[in-house]
């Protein structure tokens, strides 16, 4: 299937590996000519040379004016801009009565602030495209919080309701603004939080979903096919979430 997105230009933020480098390679794949960010220089050079990105430029996306900075060299570098995947690292983990309150300070910074910064940035662009996309990832914690990251849980679920305010706000420019809320992908973060065999054990497919997986919906959803989908949030959980939604 031809997704319509030959030429199109993208800014795909946290980008270096994981689940944001396999959106951007999605991308990449599917024709798109795609700007990437993170924070680590080394390591966006050589992802950037590995998968064919357009351009790329480090930047901390909770950081006032770095946001702004990134939008407009990816908007520059591309002659334009019709897609932004707005990708961050997931907040500190901690319980409520743990959590310094300084912590949620920079945790708003880094996943709802910088979700605003880049989208405001962007949005000028997006209304020149003909086929203007946004993706944000979130996490299944906006349906289902996890213990132990309740920053996570609150802020994701604020860049949720965000998304779905503006879908509306941008439908008549015919902009469409979707979430994808991933559950158990198999990255370093993620190995990082706890055994990767117990998650696989207690995963209901008994296995961890690979970042080439969500990299794939996120290409769909910035797709030409998809240009009556907005305001939705599309888990890739392998049936964790319990709930009926």
């Amino acid at each position: 299937m031809d997704l319509g997105l030959g030429g199109q230009r993208a800014l795909v933020t946290a980008s270096s590996k994981g689940i944001g480098r396999a959106c951007a390679s999605a991308l990449i794949g599917e024709g798109a000519r795609v700007y990437i960010s993170a924070r680590g220089a080394p390591e966006l050079v050589t992802a950037a040379r590995e998968i064919g990105a357009a351009g790329w430029s480090a930047a901390d996306v909770s950081k006032e004016g770095d946001p702004e900075s990134l939008v407009e060299a990816a908007a520059t570098k591309l002659g334009g801009l019709d897609i932004l995947v707005v990708n961050a690292g997931g907040p500190p983990v901690g319980v409520f009565q743990s959590l310094p309150v300084e912590s949620w300070h920079s945790a708003f910074y880094l996943t709802l602030m910088s979700a605003v910064r880049l989208m405001r940035a962007s949005i000028p662009h997006l209304k020149q495209s003909d086929q203007g996309r946004v993706v944000i990832i979130t996490s299944i914690s906006v349906r289902q919080p996890i213990p132990g990251l309740t920053l996570s849980n609150s802020l994701r679920a604020a860049v949720t309701g965000l998304a779905k305010s503006l879908s509306m706000e941008l439908a008549p420019d015919r902009i469409t603004v979707n979430c994808i809320a991933p559950d158990a992908i198999l990255s370093d973060s993620l190995r990082r939080l706890g055994d990767v065999g117990e998650m696989e054990k207690r995963a209901p497919m008994k296995r961890l979903g690979d970042p080439e997986e969500v990299g794939a919906a996120c290409a769909f959803l910035c797709s030409r096919q998809a240009g009556y989908i907005t305001g939705q949030t599309l888990g890739i959980d392998g049936g964790s979430l319990h709930g009926v939604h």
